[in-house]
Protein backbone atom coordinates (compact mmCIF):
# COMPACT_ATOMS: atom_id res chain seq x y z
CA UNK A 1 0.00 0.00 0.00
CA UNK A 2 1.48 3.42 -0.86
CA UNK A 3 2.16 5.71 2.06
CA UNK A 4 1.00 9.32 1.97
CA UNK A 5 3.58 12.03 2.50
CA UNK A 6 3.07 13.86 5.77
CA UNK A 7 2.26 17.50 5.13
CA UNK A 8 0.16 20.28 6.58
CA UNK A 9 -2.37 22.17 4.50
CA UNK A 10 -2.16 25.83 3.72
CA UNK A 11 -4.79 26.47 6.36
CA UNK A 12 -2.45 25.17 9.04
CA UNK A 13 0.42 27.30 7.79
CA UNK A 14 -1.72 30.43 7.63
CA UNK A 15 -3.01 29.78 11.13
CA UNK A 16 0.49 29.15 12.43
CA UNK A 17 1.96 32.26 10.80
CA UNK A 18 -0.78 34.40 12.29
CA UNK A 19 -0.02 32.73 15.59
CA UNK A 20 3.55 34.03 15.48
CA UNK A 21 2.34 37.56 14.88
CA UNK A 22 -0.19 37.31 17.66
CA UNK A 23 2.25 35.98 20.20
CA UNK A 24 4.69 38.79 19.55
CA UNK A 25 2.25 41.34 20.91
CA UNK A 26 0.15 39.31 23.34
CA UNK A 27 0.47 40.38 26.98
CA UNK A 28 1.46 37.84 29.61
CA UNK A 29 -1.41 36.55 31.68
CA UNK A 30 -1.88 38.16 35.05
CA UNK A 31 -1.13 36.05 38.07
CA UNK A 32 0.96 33.64 36.05
CA UNK A 33 2.59 30.74 37.88
CA UNK A 34 6.02 31.39 39.30
CA UNK A 35 7.21 28.08 37.91
CA UNK A 36 8.62 28.13 34.38
CA UNK A 37 6.13 26.88 31.81
CA UNK A 38 6.81 24.12 29.32
CA UNK A 39 4.40 23.44 26.47
CA UNK A 40 4.53 20.14 24.55
CA UNK A 41 2.79 19.62 21.24
CA UNK A 42 1.73 16.00 21.92
CA UNK A 43 0.83 14.07 25.05
CA UNK A 44 3.58 11.49 24.64
CA UNK A 45 6.13 14.30 25.01
CA UNK A 46 4.11 16.17 27.62
CA UNK A 47 3.79 13.16 29.93
CA UNK A 48 7.51 12.37 29.81
CA UNK A 49 8.31 16.06 30.38
CA UNK A 50 5.96 16.18 33.36
CA UNK A 51 7.51 13.09 34.93
CA UNK A 52 11.03 14.46 34.52
CA UNK A 53 10.19 18.04 35.51
CA UNK A 54 8.33 17.08 38.67
CA UNK A 55 7.36 20.19 40.64
CA UNK A 56 10.04 22.31 38.98
CA UNK A 57 8.06 23.31 35.89
CA UNK A 58 4.42 23.57 34.87
CA UNK A 59 3.98 21.26 31.86
CA UNK A 60 0.97 21.42 29.55
CA UNK A 61 0.11 19.75 26.24
CA UNK A 62 -1.30 21.39 23.13
CA UNK A 63 -2.80 18.36 21.34
CA UNK A 64 -4.85 16.34 23.80
CA UNK A 65 -6.53 12.90 23.90
CA UNK A 66 -8.58 12.00 20.84
CA UNK A 67 -6.89 14.62 18.65
CA UNK A 68 -4.88 13.64 15.59
CA UNK A 69 -1.58 15.58 15.33
CA UNK A 70 -1.48 14.96 11.58
CA UNK A 71 -4.71 16.98 11.19
CA UNK A 72 -4.46 19.38 14.12
CA UNK A 73 -5.19 23.09 13.65
CA UNK A 74 -3.93 25.62 16.19
CA UNK A 75 -6.58 27.35 18.32
CA UNK A 76 -6.71 30.76 20.05
CA UNK A 77 -5.89 29.05 23.36
CA UNK A 78 -2.79 27.57 21.69
CA UNK A 79 -1.72 31.10 20.79
CA UNK A 80 -1.95 32.16 24.42
CA UNK A 81 -0.16 29.03 25.61
CA UNK A 82 2.70 29.50 23.16
CA UNK A 83 3.06 33.12 24.22
CA UNK A 84 3.21 32.21 27.90
CA UNK A 85 5.55 29.22 27.52
CA UNK A 86 9.16 29.49 28.58
CA UNK A 87 9.98 26.25 26.78
CA UNK A 88 8.27 24.68 23.74
CA UNK A 89 8.77 20.97 23.08
CA UNK A 90 7.82 19.34 19.79
CA UNK A 91 8.77 16.21 17.89
CA UNK A 92 9.38 17.34 14.33
CA UNK A 93 10.04 14.68 11.65
CA UNK A 94 6.90 15.87 9.88
CA UNK A 95 4.48 15.02 12.70
CA UNK A 96 3.35 18.61 13.31
CA UNK A 97 3.55 19.50 9.62
CA UNK A 98 4.47 23.06 8.72
CA UNK A 99 3.65 24.16 12.25
CA UNK A 100 7.06 22.75 13.18
CA UNK A 101 8.68 25.33 10.89
CA UNK A 102 6.84 28.09 12.72
CA UNK A 103 7.90 26.68 16.09
CA UNK A 104 11.50 26.77 14.90
CA UNK A 105 11.06 30.44 14.02
CA UNK A 106 9.81 31.08 17.54
CA UNK A 107 13.23 29.85 18.67
CA UNK A 108 14.58 33.30 17.88
CA UNK A 109 12.94 34.61 21.05
CA UNK A 110 11.96 31.47 23.00
CA UNK A 111 13.57 28.21 24.00
CA UNK A 112 12.26 25.67 21.46
CA UNK A 113 13.42 22.05 21.31
CA UNK A 114 12.68 19.62 18.49
CA UNK A 115 13.23 16.22 20.08
CA UNK A 116 13.12 14.15 16.91
CA UNK A 117 16.39 15.75 15.81
CA UNK A 118 18.15 13.95 18.66
CA UNK A 119 17.27 10.46 17.37
CA UNK A 120 20.07 8.93 15.25
CA UNK A 121 19.07 9.05 11.57
CA UNK A 122 19.91 5.37 11.13
CA UNK A 123 17.25 4.49 13.72
CA UNK A 124 14.47 6.20 11.74
CA UNK A 125 12.05 4.36 9.48
CA UNK A 126 10.95 5.91 6.21
CA UNK A 127 8.76 5.11 3.22
CA UNK A 128 8.61 6.90 -0.12
CA UNK A 129 10.78 9.67 1.29
CA UNK A 130 8.55 10.30 4.32
CA UNK A 131 10.09 9.70 7.74
CA UNK A 132 7.89 7.78 10.16
CA UNK A 133 7.44 10.11 13.17
CA UNK A 134 5.79 7.55 15.51
CA UNK A 135 8.96 7.02 17.55
CA UNK A 136 7.08 6.59 20.82
CA UNK A 137 5.81 3.17 19.73
CA UNK A 138 9.17 1.63 20.74
CA UNK A 139 10.08 2.53 24.35
CA UNK A 140 13.78 1.80 23.83
CA UNK A 141 13.83 4.28 20.95
CA UNK A 142 11.61 6.80 22.76
CA UNK A 143 14.09 6.80 25.63
CA UNK A 144 16.37 8.68 23.27
CA UNK A 145 14.38 11.85 23.96
CA UNK A 146 14.92 11.64 27.74
CA UNK A 147 18.36 13.27 27.88
CA UNK A 148 17.70 16.16 25.45
CA UNK A 149 14.33 16.75 27.08
CA UNK A 150 15.92 16.81 30.55
CA UNK A 151 18.62 19.18 29.29
CA UNK A 152 15.99 21.58 27.94
CA UNK A 153 14.03 21.46 31.20
CA UNK A 154 17.18 22.03 33.27
CA UNK A 155 18.15 25.03 31.13
CA UNK A 156 14.69 26.46 31.71
CA UNK A 157 14.73 25.76 35.48
CA UNK A 158 18.47 25.73 36.34
CA UNK A 159 17.88 25.67 40.11
CA UNK A 160 16.27 22.24 39.61
CA UNK A 161 18.98 20.77 37.38
CA UNK A 162 20.05 18.06 39.86
CA UNK A 163 16.48 17.01 40.60
CA UNK A 164 15.63 16.91 36.89
CA UNK A 165 18.70 14.77 36.16
CA UNK A 166 17.71 12.30 38.90
CA UNK A 167 14.15 12.08 37.63
CA UNK A 168 15.39 11.56 34.06
CA UNK A 169 17.61 8.67 35.14
CA UNK A 170 14.71 7.07 37.01
CA UNK A 171 12.35 7.47 34.06
CA UNK A 172 14.91 6.01 31.64
CA UNK A 173 15.07 2.94 33.89
CA UNK A 174 11.27 2.62 33.74
CA UNK A 175 11.37 2.71 29.94
CA UNK A 176 14.03 -0.01 29.94
CA UNK A 177 11.80 -2.17 32.13
CA UNK A 178 8.79 -1.42 29.91
CA UNK A 179 10.73 -2.44 26.81
CA UNK A 180 11.69 -5.74 28.41
CA UNK A 181 8.08 -6.41 29.40
CA UNK A 182 6.81 -5.78 25.85
CA UNK A 183 9.47 -8.13 24.45
CA UNK A 184 8.46 -10.88 26.87
CA UNK A 185 4.75 -10.39 26.16
CA UNK A 186 5.10 -10.44 22.37
CA UNK A 187 7.29 -13.56 22.52
CA UNK A 188 4.21 -15.42 23.80
CA UNK A 189 2.48 -15.02 20.44
CA UNK A 190 2.28 -18.01 18.09
CA UNK A 191 4.57 -17.39 15.12
CA UNK A 192 1.60 -17.60 12.73
CA UNK A 193 -0.18 -14.76 14.55
CA UNK A 194 2.62 -12.20 14.56
CA UNK A 195 0.87 -9.90 12.10
CA UNK A 196 -0.60 -6.64 13.36
CA UNK A 197 -3.30 -5.04 11.19
CA UNK A 198 -4.28 -1.46 12.03
CA UNK A 199 -6.21 1.49 10.68
CA UNK A 200 -3.10 3.50 9.83
CA UNK A 201 0.61 2.88 9.68
CA UNK A 202 1.57 4.11 13.15
CA UNK A 203 3.10 0.90 14.52
CA UNK A 204 6.22 0.58 12.37
CA UNK A 205 8.63 1.08 15.25
CA UNK A 206 6.62 -1.28 17.46
CA UNK A 207 6.77 -3.99 14.79
CA UNK A 208 10.47 -3.45 14.11
CA UNK A 209 11.34 -3.55 17.82
CA UNK A 210 9.30 -6.61 18.73
CA UNK A 211 9.29 -8.76 15.61
CA UNK A 212 5.80 -8.21 14.25
CA UNK A 213 4.79 -7.94 10.62
CA UNK A 214 2.46 -5.04 9.87
CA UNK A 215 -0.39 -4.15 7.57
CA UNK A 216 -2.39 -0.91 7.64
CA UNK A 217 -5.24 0.60 5.67
CA UNK A 218 -3.74 4.10 5.60
CA UNK A 219 -0.13 5.24 5.40
CA UNK A 220 1.99 7.21 7.84
CA UNK A 221 -0.33 10.21 7.84
CA UNK A 222 -4.11 10.27 8.21
CA UNK A 223 -4.58 13.35 6.02
CA UNK A 224 -5.59 11.43 2.91
CA UNK A 225 -8.54 9.06 2.69
CA UNK A 226 -7.86 5.35 2.25
CA UNK A 227 -8.72 4.07 -1.21
CA UNK A 228 -10.90 1.12 -2.12
CA UNK A 229 -7.71 -0.63 -3.23
CA UNK A 230 -6.11 -0.05 0.19
CA UNK A 231 -9.14 -1.57 1.91
CA UNK A 232 -9.24 -4.56 -0.45
CA UNK A 233 -5.51 -5.22 -0.06
CA UNK A 234 -5.71 -5.11 3.74
CA UNK A 235 -8.67 -7.50 3.70
CA UNK A 236 -6.72 -9.88 1.43
CA UNK A 237 -3.72 -9.87 3.77
CA UNK A 238 -5.92 -10.63 6.78
CA UNK A 239 -7.71 -13.45 4.98
CA UNK A 240 -4.58 -15.12 3.63
CA UNK A 241 -2.83 -14.98 7.03
CA UNK A 242 -6.02 -16.00 8.88
CA UNK A 243 -5.61 -13.11 11.30
CA UNK A 244 -8.69 -12.78 13.54
CA UNK A 245 -8.69 -9.05 14.32
CA UNK A 246 -8.02 -5.60 12.94
CA UNK A 247 -7.41 -2.76 15.37
CA UNK A 248 -9.01 0.66 15.30
CA UNK A 249 -7.25 3.66 16.87
CA UNK A 250 -8.54 6.23 19.30
CA UNK A 251 -8.03 9.19 16.95
CA UNK A 252 -9.43 7.61 13.78
CA UNK A 253 -12.97 6.98 12.58
CA UNK A 254 -13.73 3.23 12.45
CA UNK A 255 -15.31 3.63 9.02
CA UNK A 256 -12.38 2.24 7.02
CA UNK A 257 -11.93 -0.59 9.51
CA UNK A 258 -15.59 -1.53 9.10
CA UNK A 259 -15.18 -1.45 5.32
CA UNK A 260 -12.17 -3.76 5.59
CA UNK A 261 -14.16 -6.20 7.72
CA UNK A 262 -16.88 -6.23 5.06
CA UNK A 263 -14.29 -6.80 2.31
CA UNK A 264 -12.78 -9.69 4.29
CA UNK A 265 -16.25 -11.24 4.68
CA UNK A 266 -16.61 -11.29 0.90
CA UNK A 267 -13.43 -13.35 0.83
CA UNK A 268 -14.94 -15.78 3.32
CA UNK A 269 -12.85 -14.54 6.24
CA UNK A 270 -14.31 -13.45 9.58
CA UNK A 271 -12.39 -10.41 10.80
CA UNK A 272 -13.25 -8.87 14.16
CA UNK A 273 -12.37 -5.51 15.72
CA UNK A 274 -9.74 -5.64 18.42
CA UNK A 275 -9.59 -3.33 21.41
CA UNK A 276 -9.03 0.34 20.64
CA UNK A 277 -5.35 1.19 20.37
CA UNK A 278 -3.68 4.49 21.20
CA UNK A 279 -1.44 5.53 18.33
CA UNK A 280 -1.25 9.30 17.78
CA UNK A 281 -2.62 10.30 21.19
CA UNK A 282 -2.71 8.88 24.69
CA UNK A 283 -5.88 8.08 26.62
CA UNK A 284 -7.90 10.42 28.79
CA UNK A 285 -6.22 12.22 31.66
CA UNK A 286 -6.54 10.38 34.93
CA UNK A 287 -6.55 6.93 33.32
CA UNK A 288 -3.57 4.57 33.03
CA UNK A 289 -3.69 5.08 29.25
CA UNK A 290 -3.36 8.81 29.88
CA UNK A 291 0.33 8.20 30.62
CA UNK A 292 2.98 7.19 28.11
CA UNK A 293 3.86 3.99 29.96
CA UNK A 294 0.15 3.19 30.33
CA UNK A 295 -0.43 3.78 26.63
CA UNK A 296 2.24 1.23 25.66
CA UNK A 297 1.06 -1.16 28.36
CA UNK A 298 -2.56 -1.02 27.18
CA UNK A 299 -1.63 -1.37 23.50
CA UNK A 300 0.61 -4.35 24.19
CA UNK A 301 -1.97 -6.15 26.33
CA UNK A 302 -4.65 -5.57 23.68
CA UNK A 303 -2.48 -6.76 20.78
CA UNK A 304 -1.01 -9.79 22.52
CA UNK A 305 -4.32 -10.97 23.96
CA UNK A 306 -6.25 -10.58 20.68
CA UNK A 307 -3.62 -12.45 18.68
CA UNK A 308 -3.49 -15.42 21.04
CA UNK A 309 -0.64 -14.62 23.42
CA UNK A 310 -0.42 -14.06 27.17
CA UNK A 311 0.87 -10.70 28.48
CA UNK A 312 3.77 -11.14 30.88
CA UNK A 313 3.54 -10.06 34.54
CA UNK A 314 4.82 -6.55 35.06
CA UNK A 315 8.44 -6.37 36.20
CA UNK A 316 9.20 -5.20 39.72
CA UNK A 317 10.49 -1.86 38.44
CA UNK A 318 7.04 -0.99 37.06
CA UNK A 319 5.01 -2.06 40.08
CA UNK A 320 5.16 1.39 41.77
CA UNK A 321 3.91 2.96 38.53
CA UNK A 322 1.09 0.39 38.33
CA UNK A 323 -0.01 1.15 41.88
CA UNK A 324 0.16 4.87 41.22
CA UNK A 325 -2.19 4.68 38.22
CA UNK A 326 -4.53 2.14 39.80
CA UNK A 327 -3.47 -1.00 37.94
CA UNK A 328 -3.22 -4.22 39.90
CA UNK A 329 -1.71 -7.29 38.29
Amino acid sequence: MPHKTIHAGLATLACALSLVAATAAAPAAAGASERPRALATIGMIGDVASEIAGPCLEVTTMIGPGSDPHLYRATPSDIRALDQADLILYLGLGLEGQLATVLERLGARKRVTGLGAHIPPEALLADDGAVDPHLWMAPALWSGIVTPLADALAETAPDCAADIAARAAHYAALLEALDGWVHESVRSLPQSRRLLITAHDAFGYFGAAYGLELAAIQGLSTESEASIADIAETARIAAEADIPVIFVESTISPRTVEATIAAAAKLGHSLGIGAELHADAMGAAGTPEGTYIGMIHANTRAIVTALGGIPAPLPEALEPWARQVGLAE
